[in-house]
């Protein structure tokens, strides 16, 4: 008897679920006939659980038999969001991408004009020395993934940021012209991930991708770093689709 009411309860639940999910597939309200067709529910059974989910606010009833969804899927959504942390998500993705190639993997957000370090994965045995540790901060233009941020402000206020810092030098390979920095940031808006060849610390490169939050902003970088003669390139592709991994873990959605 108790398994029969445990079986009925989630098959309430799944009708449930499939009556939402017909409601979010419709940008104005739909009415009962509509939503018992798409779901395969007998219009009675669809309105017993509509009414359930009305009483509970997870449904809104605009009219007699027409519905869309509710203003407390809104509100549980935005506590979803609030507590979802970009380091606690991104974590396990740095560490199985630190374990792939053997290297430093850097977790970091903007400040300003500054890109600070929140997160790193690093063997124990690295000899390599990076300037760039947990809460260390280090301007946009010399760090890959700080290039990216400044191609997602767009050209104009690339142009305000040269102005502003002055891009000043760090190594003699620092992009201390504003031409030269636009041109890179061109490059890295196509291509979609950045590289540090040797800017912010001599003999230390770094390649960076971005990562996107729920309304497509980008709001952290992540970045391998290494001595540049052991620093591989074609990494980018790993770098890339790591920080994708945790763009979908923070609700990002590709278009």
């Amino acid at each position: 008897m108790a398994q029969k009411a445990a079986k009925s309860s989630i098959q309430v639940i799944e009708r449930m679920m499939s009556l939402l999910g017909a409601l979010a597939r419709h940008a104005t309200p739909v009415n009962l006939k509509q939503l018992a067709g798409e779901t395969r529910l007998h219009p009675s059974t669809a309105h017993r659980i509509l009414s359930v989910m009305v009483d509970n606010r997870l449904v809104d009833r605009i009219e007699p038999g027409t519905y869309r969804l509710g203003i407390r899927l809104l509100e549980l959504g935005s506590l979803v969001k609030s507590r979802i942390s970009v380091r606690q998500e991104a974590l396990p993705h740095m560490q199985q991408l630190h374990q792939n190639l053997g290297e430093t993997i850097n977790l970091s957000v903007r400040h300003d004009d500054e890109m600070v370090y929140i997160e790193r994965t690093s063997g124990n045995g690295s000899m390599m020395r990076v300037v760039q540790i947990i809460g260390a901060r280090a301007p946009l233009h010399i760090t890959a993934v700080g290039k990216l941020f400044l191609a997602e402000d767009g050209p104009e206020k690339c142009i305000e940021y040269s102005r502003r810092t002055g891009l000043p030098k760090y190594t003699e390979n620092t992009l201390t012209d504003a031409g030269s920095l636009a041109q890179e940031l061109d490059k890295i808006r196509r291509q979609g991930f950045a590289f540090d060849n040797e800017e912010a610390e001599k003999g230390v490169s770094c390649i960076g991708a971005g990562i996107y939050n729920d309304e497509g902003s980008l709001v952290a970088g992540l970045s391998v770093s290494a001595p540049s003669d052991r620093l591989d390139r074609n990494w980018a592709a790993q770098v890339r689709q790591t920080a994708e991994n945790i763009s979908r873990a923070i609700g990002h959605r590709n278009p």
